[in-house]
């Protein structure tokens, strides 16, 4: 099976935690903060603001300020290694609180835009290896080296975390030339890393993902889990088209006058365009109708879990799945966990 994240590229909101931690390093090695966050409008002071967000073009440019103003081999390592869970706030304490590693890279992909990566991890089970693929493809060229080796080294560095120990890969494999400290490289890995590959590639041992993780917590992870979805909401406040499509896909009168929703096809009618310009314009916005229409879904299928006596098969009914498996399926796919146990885990909170 093929595990793929949620979002498509990088190119998602972001806390400052990343950029105060490369600040830091930058600073330790001479570099003045203010030269790091030259042509941004970040300040030093809003580095320490917990509730700051930047888009992922702020970031990219601290990394390219960083990157010309220190020109360190294995500079990617060093930084990477410094992303600790608790560098990643309540994504970070969620991950922690897993009952299993496996459970924990599964919540990582479904939440990747609370991180800061610019690689995307791709994973899947193949000849008796976890491996995951780390797509650096649409990544600036100027700074992809920096970045995969930031990144990777940063999810190793999670990843250990987790197990309370250092983990061993089976096999690292990187696009690009082998570097002069290639040995850096191996001290993270463990496997003597390969170079020049035709992709980046991480594997594990699949025994180690159903290991039991030492600070595992239900009760944590519930907590954790229902601030993760309330930060992504957050986030993906929508404009421009896509609010348009969002609102005519929200019920104007409510949970209690839900109907099934709009097809593309209407929604397109009413702005008076054809669906296929409709479909390019939310392309553009990087997006699509079948994401929005998920993001309603699943916002008012948790209301109602939430707050009414509804049966799953009448809220499946009710946001327009012609049976209660598919909208099962459905909820899994969006939170991890079926829409029962999600209305127990709720319940358990008042």
């Amino acid at each position: 099976m093929v595990q793929r994240p949620s979002i498509r590229d990088w190119d998602f909101p972001r806390g400052v935690a990343s950029v105060a931690l490369m600040a830091g390093y930058g600073a330790e090695h001479g570099v003045p903060v203010t030269a790091l966050l030259r042509g941004t409008d970040l300040t030093e002071a809003r580095l320490h603001d917990p509730d700051a967000q930047i888009d992922a073009h702020t970031e990219l440019a601290v990394v390219r300020n960083l990157v010309r103003e220190l020109d360190r081999p294995g500079m990617g390592i060093e930084v990477g290694r410094r992303y600790r869970i608790t560098t990643f706030g309540i994504f970070g304490f969620a991950c922690v609180s897993s009952p299993t590693l496996a459970e924990a890279i599964d919540f990582a992909l479904r939440y990747l835009e609370l991180s800061f990566t610019f690689c995307l991890p791709v994973t899947q089970w193949e000849h008796g290896e976890f491996i995951g693929r780390i797509h650096d493809e649409a990544v600036p060229a100027d700074v992809r080296q920096f970045l995969v080796e930031r990144d990777v080294t940063a999810m190793h560095q999670v990843m250990s975390d987790l197990l309370g120990r250092h983990l061993a890969l089976l096999r690292a494999e990187f696009r690009f030339p082998e570097p002069s400290y290639a040995d850096l490289i191996a001290e993270v890995t463990v496997a003597r890393p390969r170079f020049g590959q035709p992709h980046n590639l991480v594997a594990i041992d699949p025994a180690i993902l159903d290991r039991p993780l030492p600070q595992a917590n239900e009760h944590t992870l519930a907590i954790c889990l229902a601030q993760c979805r309330d930060l992504v909401h957050r986030r993906r406040a929508r404009t421009g088209i896509a609010a348009e499509v969002r609102a005519r896909l929200v019920p104007r009168g409510g949970i209690d006058g839900l109907t099934a929703p709009p097809g593309i096809d209407t929604v397109a009618a009413d702005l008076n365009m054809s669906t296929r310009t409709l479909r390019r314009h939310l392309d553009a916005a990087g997006t699509s109708y079948r994401a929005l229409l998920d993001e309603v879904r699943q916002a008012l299928a948790e209301e109602m879990l939430t707050t009414t006596p509804l049966s799953v098969s009448d809220v499946a009914i009710r946001l327009g799945y012609a049976e209660a498996s598919t909208f099962i399926y459905a909820f899994r796919r969006w939170t991890g966990g079926t829409p029962a146990a999600y209305r127990r885990a709720r319940a358990g909170r008042y």
